[in-house]
């Protein structure tokens, strides 16, 4: 595929892009990437090219039991190998970059970058259904996690492979520290399957989510009753909102006329809104 060879000709270091131009053309390029992989998917010939990339070709027992599998002549595997596709951490090293992007032109960006910026993103389309479409759910990161710890035996090694993961997941991101957190504090060779490590997962998240909410109920000086309320709503819904007056009653006793008052209104709210991108899904109480 061209596009893949553009790809890594131009940007063989994905997470090394700053300019803003080369932040352009790799979202323009990946999301050609994206669309083709789409096309791709509904043959059987990229299902076996894909997982192709995973065989050791030197262990030949391991070959022929790929040949078996996916019906495959020697003819047909000498074929599938002369075509060129990222291996599955590269891709997962370009969604990563891809989300980075997305979210550095939605968020981050301000409005003053925005008018000194020569660049015009207005052709640039994010192909986010295309991502939601081949999202990587929380039980398969954390049925990795238990598979990966049985193979390295590091934990360093293994919240590598788990952030890359984590990274090319549009609705986990916001898990990463989360997830991080759990590897580093739980011993996983003590944990005797798949069921049992999302389990202990959930009741580690669902600890962590009540020791967080009372910490920044605590350090902003909220209403707490109105708090947790308006935290509990927000976690149910997925996502907080500024709209009514849920927000305005859990701020500290201070008049809407205090210049500050809206500064702190925001700060609050950024930091629920984080809180909830963090804890969704998790369950439990806050």
């Amino acid at each position: 595929m061209d596009v893949v060879r553009e790809l890594e000709q131009r940007f063989p270091d994905p997470a090394a892009i700053e300019k803003e131009s080369d932040k352009k053309a790799f979202a323009k390029l990946f999301g050609e990437y994206l669309r083709v992989e789409n096309v791709l998917q509904n043959y059987d010939e990229f299902a076996s090219l894909k997982a192709l990339q995973s065989v050791d070709m030197s262990d030949l027992e391991a070959v022929e039991a790929f040949k078996a599998q996916n019906y495959l002549s020697d003819d047909d595997l000498a074929a599938l190998q002369a075509i060129k596709i990222p291996a599955e951490r590269k891709i997962q090293d370009y969604r990563s970059t891809y989300n980075d992007i997305r979210d550095w032109l939605r968020r981050e960006k301000s409005a003053a970058e925005k008018e000194q910026s020569t660049i015009d993103w207005d052709d640039v389309v994010f192909e986010v259904d295309l991502l939601k479409s081949q999202e990587i759910n929380l039980d398969y990161i954390l049925e990795l996690i238990f598979e990966n710890n049985k193979k390295v035996k590091d934990k360093a090694t293994l919240v590598e492979d788990v952030r890359r993961v984590i990274r090319a997941s549009l609705g986990n991101r916001a898990k990463e520290s989360l997830l991080v957190d759990f590897i580093n504090q739980t011993d996983l060779d003590k944990i005797g399957d798949k069921a049992s490590v999302i389990d202990a997962f959930f009741t580690f998240a669902q600890a962590e989510q009540q020791r967080e909410a009372q910490e920044l109920i605590s350090a902003e000086n909220l209403n707490a009753e109105a708090a947790r309320r308006y935290i509990t709503n927000s976690l149910k819904r997925e996502f907080a909102s500024e709209n009514g007056t849920e927000l305005n009653v859990i701020l500290p006793k201070m008049s809407p006329l205090n210049p500050q008052y809206l500064t702190k209104k925001q700060s609050v709210f950024q930091k629920i809104a984080a809180f909830v991108e963090k804890f969704k899904g998790v369950g439990g109480q806050v």
